[in-house]
Formats: structure tokens, C-alpha cells, sequence
């Protein structure tokens, strides 16, 4: 009886994709409506903040992606556990993944506070823009424990097959950042004026209440009581060893990753704030329009890891394709939107129309980019959903590799406009779709125990 008040393993159809992936790419997208709320008030500001805002973004992602890196882990794990129907591991796995993500969270903002001042004053030319930053990250950093804690709720909740519960706690965090926002930024209904800091004080403030929310749920609907949680809330050295074992690997992938995005943000602060400001509004596209595109990459990993555990390996590939099509799909009806009406997202950001002509160009590279990325990142994760998070590893080696090069040589070297530095996108999807690809169709995974 206890079993089924979950239901744990997964069925190979468009049905059951879009369960898990449509309330995964809500939970997705309302912190991105939330980033870009935070990027329309600092636009108002001035063009400096919105500017500032790319490079302090791009620095908390670096930190971000090693929640992620253990969400993805930890993920992968709960739904071969959820797969195998092995119910009484998941809560354990859970309670070792806050502690370990905790420990990592407070490395996270002891570098900051040690490391931020060298690593900006290296990078940045401007020297009022480095001091801005520095403020806006020593007070932003807190945030890395609720933001941990967050991340591995994420995976727990997918993992068990229950991701519309994720919806409830975005939308509270989301709708009382916005209201923090505009009252802490420029000073209404009695909150102190803290300019670009107080976008700071309110994220952290929002995520925490978001946390509140959704915890309260769970508990509210059993799932707590049901799957272990915080029960016997000690450490487990073996869970804690399997759960780093496979999320190292991930956790490393994506640093690189978000290291190399912010080595291209600082070649970008190069060219000027104009520039800067333009590509901050680039990662909002990725951001918000690929909130769909991340939902079935999320689906990917859990769904494959969850049919292996079922023992169905011989429906892999045309689970894949099937997540394949829904992603390609969404993607091209944005990428039409985006080339037909450019004009229509840039102006929310309050800019002159010397900004919006200049950044349309870059729209259309980024939007095509999204074709390349909605292929790429399922096959990615399913992957990751085999256990191999190894050759995750090498394959973001591989392609930031080639990434990096060409926008040093392209942006510093040849002092080319940012269009061309943006086409790094095209080089970096294809690089990691091609060894993924060739790994899923060589089988070399089938017998990988996790």
C-alpha cells in the first residue's frame, strides 16, 4: 500500500513527457520572468546597472551550477531508485544531498568574499563598475543555501514523478521577488531606496520564502512523512559518497561551463557597456525562451534513468526521439516569434532605439542557436540518465574547448562586432550534441550500474 501513493515508474509516451516536462519548464520559467523583472527595474536605473547586472548574473551561475550539478546527480539517482520501485533509498539519498549541498554552499561564499575582489579587478576595466559589482555580490551570495536546498527539492520532486508540486513554491518565490524588487530598488511603500543592491537583498529574501512554501506543501500532501524525509537526518557516508560520485563529474561540466560564459562576458565588457548591456538581454532569451527546452532535458535524464531501472533499455532511443520532436518543436515556433517580432521583446527594457537596432542582429543568431540547443541538451541528459556523467564531462571539455577560442579570437583577436561572437552558440550545441549522440547510439551505456 505504501507504494502506491507514489507513482514511481514512468510510461514511454508524449502523455507522460509532457506531465513531467510542462510543470518543470513552469518552475523554470517564473525565476527567468523573475531575472528579467530584476533586469527591467535596473534598466531604469541607468544603462550601467543593467550592464553590471550581465557580469554579477553570469559570476552567482558559476556557483549556482554546482547546485545544479548535484540537483542533475541526485536526479538521475531518485529516479533509478523510483524506477526499481526501491522507495525507502530516496529518502535517504535526499536528506545526504542538503547536507552535502550545504557544505558547498558556504565554500561558495567564503571564495566570494576571499576570491571576487582579484577575479573582478582582472577582468573588468572599470574600476566604479568593479566596486558596484563587488557590493551587489557580498550581499547576493547568501542566497547559495536556500538556492542549494531549492535545487535538490527540484530533483526530488522530479524524480519521484511529481513535478507539479514545483509550480507552487516558483510562484511564491517569483511573486514576492517582483514585490521586493520594485520596493527595495527604488524606495516604495516604506522600504529603504538600495538601488541595485536591493535586487540583491530581495532575491535572497524571495528564495527563502519560496523554500518556506513549498515545504510546507509536501508536508501538507504526506509527501514528507512518505518518502523519509529528514528522518534519521545524519550523516551517510555511502549515500554521500554515491551521490558525489555521480554529481562531481556534472558539478565540474558545469563550471566550466559557466566559467567560460563569464571568460565571454568580460571579452564582451571589452567592447563597451553598449555591448555588455546588449548580450545581459541575449541571456535572457536563452533564459526565459529555453525554460522549455531545460524542461525536457530535465525529463530526459529522469525518464531514461527511470525506464533503466525498469529494465526496459530496449525503449531508450525511441523515448529519446519522442522527447527529441516535443523540444525541437517548441523551440522553432520561439525562433519564429523571435525573428518576426524582435522589436517586441527588446523594448521592455526601456532602452533607445539605437540599442534595439543594434541588438536585433544578435537576436536572430541567438534564436537559431535555441534550434541547435532544444536537440542537443536532450541527448545530453539522457546521458546523464545512464549514469555516465563522465562522458558529460568530456564532452563539455570538448566543446568549451572550441568555444573559447573562437570568442577570444573572434572578440579580442579580431575585434569583430558581438553578432559574430555570439555564433560561438552554433560551435558550442553542435560540439556537444555530436559525442553525446554517438554515445546513446553506440549502447556502451546498457549495462551501467548505478
Amino acid at each position: 500500500m505504501a507504494q502506491a501513493k507514489v507513482n514511481l515508474q514512468v510510461a514511454v509516451t508524449y502523455k507522460q513527457i509532457l506531465l513531467i516536462a510542462l510543470p518543470i519548464a513552469a518552475s523554470i520559467l517564473v525565476p527567468q520572468i523573475n531575472f528579467i523583472t530584476n533586469n527591467i527595474f535596473l534598466g531604469g536605473l541607468s544603462e550601467q546597472a543593467l550592464a553590471i547586472a550581465g557580469i554579477t548574473g553570469v559570476y552567482y551561475l558559476i556557483f549556482a551550477v554546482i547546485g545544479q550539478g548535484l540537483n542533475n546527480g541526485l536526479q538521475a539517482l531518485i529516479s533509478r531508485r523510483a524506477g526499481e520501485n526501491r522507495l525507502d533509498e530516496v529518502g535517504s539519498l535526499f536528506n545526504q544531498s542538503i547536507i552535502v549541498s550545504l557544505f558547498f554552499s558556504f565554500i561558495g561564499i567564503a571564495v566570494t568574499y576571499l576570491i571576487a575582489p582579484t577575479v573582478l579587478r582582472m577582468s573588468m576595466s572599470n574600476e566604479e563598475n568593479v566596486a558596484v559589482a563587488l557590493d551587489f555580490l557580498y550581499i547576493r551570495i547568501w542566497g547559495l543555501p536556500f538556492l542549494y536546498i531549492y535545487q535538490m527539492r527540484n530533483a526530488l520532486l522530479v524524480g519521484t514523478n511529481q513535478s507539479k508540486f514545483l509550480v507552487i513554491g516558483t510562484l511564491a518565490e517569483a511573486g514576492s521577488n517582483i514585490v521586493l524588487d520594485y520596493g527595495l530598488i527604488y524606495g516604495h511603500w516604506g522600504l529603504p531606496q538600495m538601488g541595485f543592491n536591493g535586487a540583491a537583498v530581495a532575491s535572497i529574501i524571495a528564495e527563502g520564502f519560496g523554500l518556506l512554501v513549498i515545504f510546507g506543501v509536501m508536508h501538507f500532501n504526506g509527501i514528507s512523512k512518505h518518502l523519509g524525509l529528514f528522518k534519521n537526518f545524519r550523516y551517510d557516508a555511502k549515500n554521500s559518497k554515491l551521490l558525489l560520485s555521480q554529481s562531481a563529474p556534472l558539478i565540474l561540466q558545469y563550471a566550466i561551463s559557466i566559467i567560460s560564459w563569464e571568460f565571454f562576458y568580460i571579452l564582451i565588457e571589452h567592447h563597451g557597456e553598449r555591448d555588455l548591456a546588449i548580450s545581459n538581454t541575449m541571456r535572457n532569451i536563452f533564459g526565459l525562451f529555453g525554460c522549455l527546452t531545460w524542461a525536457f532535458a530535465a525529463t530526459s535524464n529522469s525518464m531514461v534513468s527511470n525506464i533503466i531501472g525498469q529494465g526496459l533499455q530496449h525503449r531508450v532511443m525511441e523515448l529519446i526521439g519522442k522527447i527529441m520532436k516535443l523540444s525541437l518543436g517548441f523551440a522553432m515556433v520561439v525562433c519564429v516569434l523571435l525573428n518576426v517580432f524582435p522589436e517586441v521583446f527588446l523594448k521592455i527594457y526601456g532602452q533607445n532605439e539605437d540599442f534595439i537596432t543594434a541588438a536585433i542582429p544578435v537576436v536572430r543568431i541567438v534564436s537559431t542557436a535555441l534550434l541547435l540547443q532544444s536537440v542537443a541538451v536532450v541527448w545530453l541528459n539522457a546521458v546523464v540518465g545512464t549514469g555516465n556523467s563522465k562522458m558529460n564531462l568530456f564532452t563539455e571539455i570538448l566543446a568549451i574547448t572550441l568555444y573559447s577560442v573562437y570568442v577570444w579570437v573572434v572578440l579580442e583577436k579580431l575585434r569583430w562586432p558581438i553578432t559574430w561572437g555570439w555564433g560561438s552558440e552554433w560551435l558550442y550545441w553542435i560540439a556537444m550534441f555530436v559525442p553525446s549522440f554517438w554515445y546513446m547510439m553506440s549502447g556502451k551505456w546498457k549495462d551501467k550500474k548505478i
